[in-house]
């Protein structure tokens, strides 16, 4: 298909997409980043954050990321996702649940010594802090 490059998105669970695409952005570590086709390559590591699908010029589907890694050719993306969901799937009941959670374990390990314990309370609470900006829709891409 011209114009398009084939976007594959795994999570530990299943090939959770796997279908050309116009274009894909993903959330990386070191800045937001488009795939296209004839993109250079590149590798890269993935924030948590919402991936977006463009058709046609606008945002088809929007897919929250726990983090991950990601590879860019010419032709694909692959991202390698930690955890994955459509956002129009996961209900604010469910994302404010979860950032309580990981903002109560935060809390309950802020005078810990476990400097592990403390960092994945830490990470927990990004991760769930932004799956509920992107159930309330707190994204840029339209």
């Amino acid at each position: 298909m011209a114009g398009t490059t084939l976007f594959e998105l795994v999570s530990p669970e299943r090939l959770f997409f796997s279908q050309p695409v116009e274009m894909v952005v993903v959330p990386g570590t070191e800045g937001d980043f488009a795939a296209q086709p004839g993109r250079m390559p590149k590798l890269a590591t993935v924030r948590p954050g919402v991936i977006v699908i463009f058709e046609n010029g606008k945002a088809k589907e929007r897919i929250f990321v726990a983090g991950g890694f990601a590879e860019v050719t010419p032709e694909t993306c692959t991202v390698l996702a930690e955890e994955a969901a459509v956002v129009s799937d996961i209900t604010m009941k469910a994302a404010e649940e979860r950032f309580d959670a990981a903002h109560k374990a935060q809390h309950e390990l802020f005078l810990s010594s476990d400097e592990e314990a403390k960092a994945a309370a830490a990470n927990e609470f990004a991760i769930a802090s932004v799956m509920l900006a992107a159930v309330k829709g707190e994204f840029a891409y339209r």
